[in-house]
């Protein structure tokens, strides 16, 4: 999936209630104050092209490797060390991004579609991105994306869900709840402000970096995929860690047109209804 190369890759952690708890990572963000409680944690970066251009001393503190190319739509490439990988679901926006005197201004989504925000659970790790990019093949993005008629309450996303499944041993299992996409704690044009104030004012601090400054550093990228943030696992998925030969399935679907039922079935038929659905299912190896 090479056709986003050049684009800013960021996430968002804790804009679905209980998910960080979930994932033990809340002790992580004990020191982040946040303007309201249900407010998202923070964001973080999981890739940064490379400039065109040298941009000399402004990658600061990013690591290499978050300039290696994580997103595949087929596939989960699990790290040669000996550490657990857990599926996140979630969706992710195609973003235009737009600058007035060198500043990040706005943020426009076009396009969403269903993702893996694959995480490695380590205790301790120094930054959020730690944890979220280690080489080619450790992120997943739907090749089938649904156009975004507008960003706002009465849009089509009013209409969608978000479901996920672990296929293991030939058994198909809930891994994340099935949700509505407007139960995320921020979303549409709270969400966009929000990001738009974080990714110009977010300080290196804890767990979070200085994103605005890795923004300059590639060249204030045109365009971004954002992923707004992982939904609430099943029991199974909480407890649930990335095996070789297991198959990751996120799909976000028209709750409008289909039902849970329906998309199980899908899962368990390997047929999927492309008019009503954004599927990424990816083999791990």
């Amino acid at each position: 999936m090479p056709k986003y190369e050049k684009f800013l890759g960021l996430g968002i952690a804790g804009n679905f209630a209980l998910h960080l708890e979930q994932a033990g990572e809340l002790e992580e963000f004990k020191h982040i104050i946040t303007a309201e409680e249900a407010a998202p944690k923070g964001m973080f970066p999981f890739y940064l092209p490379k400039p065109n251009f040298p941009v000399d001393g402004l990658f600061l503190h990013a690591k290499d490797i978050l300039s290696v190319y994580p997103l595949s739509s087929a596939i989960i490439r699990l790290p040669k060390e000996d550490v657990n990988i857990q599926a996140e679901p979630e969706v992710a926006l195609v973003c235009d991004l737009t600058y007035t005197a060198g500043k990040l201004s706005k943020i426009t989504p076009t396009y969403f579609g269903a993702y893996n925000d694959c995480s490695i659970r380590v205790a301790g790790a120094n930054k959020i991105s730690d944890k979220k990019n280690w080489g080619e093949d450790s992120k997943g993005f739907s090749n089938t994306l649904i156009k975004i008629d507008k960003f706002k309450e009465g849009g089509i996303m009013d209409n969608y869900s978000i479901a996920s499944f672990l296929r293991r041993d030939g058994a198909v299992h809930a891994y994340g709840e099935d949700v509505e996409l407007k139960g995320y704690s921020y979303f549409y044009g709270k969400l966009l402000d929000w990001m738009l104030i974080q990714l110009t004012t977010q300080e290196d601090f804890g767990p979070l970096e200085a994103i605005e400054e890795y923004i300059l550093a590639c060249g204030s990228p045109k365009e971004a995929i954002i992923s707004i943030g992982a939904t609430r696992y099943t029991e199974y998925g909480e407890k649930t860690f990335l095996q070789a030969h297991d198959e990751v399935i996120v799909i976000v679907y028209n709750s409008k047109n289909l039902s849970s039922e329906d998309v199980l079935n899908s899962v368990m038929n390997n047929t999927y209804d492309p008019n009503n659905m954004s599927v990424l299912a990816q083999k791990v190896i």
